[in-house]
C-alpha cells in the first residue's frame, strides 16, 4: 500500500454530543477541541491470534499527542457515518488494515493539553482480531509494535507519561 500526502487541508467536522450520546449538532474538529465541547469518538483495539494487542505510536505531527504511545487506532466518525463504519474505514486510513470489529463499550473523558486544546469525548471503544501486519500511515503513525496485555499494563504503570491519556482510560475497559 502506498500512502498519498494530503496536499489540501481538509474541513474536518465532529459530531457534537450530550452525554447521552445524542447528536446535538456538528461544528469543525479544531473549534470543538478550543472550546472543548463533548463529542463522539472511538478507539480500535486490535489482538492477534496470539492475544497481543497492537499498539501505536502517534506521528510526531499530530497536532496533540504526538509520539506517544496508544491503541492501534482512534478518530471521529463524520457527520451522518455510522461510528463503526468510520472505526473500520480509520484502521484502513491509520494502518491499513481491514478486519471485523466488535462494540464493547463506552465511556466520557476530558483531558486538557498544553496547546489550549482539550479532548472532550464520547470514546466509543471497538476490538478486533487480526494477524496480519500493519501498513502504516507515516502521516498518522510513527511506529507499531505487538505487545501481550501484561506487558502494556506494566509499562503503562512504568511511564505513564508514554501514553496517550485515553488510551490509559481505555485499557482499563477492554479488559
Amino acid at each position: 500500500m502506498v500512502w498519498k500526502n494530503k496536499t489540501q487541508a481538509v474541513r474536518e467536522e465532529v459530531i457534537l454530543v450530550n452525554e447521552k450520546d445524542e447528536a446535538t449538532g456538528v461544528m469543525e474538529k479544531m473549534e470543538a477541541h478550543e472550546k472543548a465541547l463533548l463529542h463522539r469518538a472511538f478507539s480500535v483495539f486490535i489482538f492477534n491470534g496470539k492475544g497481543q494487542m497492537l499498539l501505536q505510536r502517534r506521528a510526531l505531527s499530530k497536532y496533540h499527542s504526538a509520539g506517544l504511545w496508544t491503541n492501534t487506532c482512534c478518530s471521529h466518525p463524520r457527520p451522518g457515518e455510522s461510528t463503526d463504519s468510520a472505526a473500520s474505514r480509520r484502521l484502513m486510513e491509520e494502518m491499513g488494515m481491514d478486519t471485523q470489529l466488535h462494540y464493547k463499550t463506552s465511556f466520557i473523558y476530558k483531558a486538557p493539553f498544553d496547546n489550549n486544546l482539550t479532548e472532550h469525548e464520547f470514546d466509543h471503544l471497538f476490538t478486533g482480531v487480526s494477524d496480519k501486519e500493519p501498513v502504516i500511515n507515516p502521516e498518522e503513525v510513527d511506529s507499531y509494535k505487538w505487545m501481550s496485555p501484561e506487558e502494556v499494563k506494566t509499562q503503562v504503570a512504568a511511564t505513564p507519561e508514554l501514553f496517550t491519556v485515553w488510551f490509559k482510560i481505555a485499557l482499563e475497559k477492554v479488559f
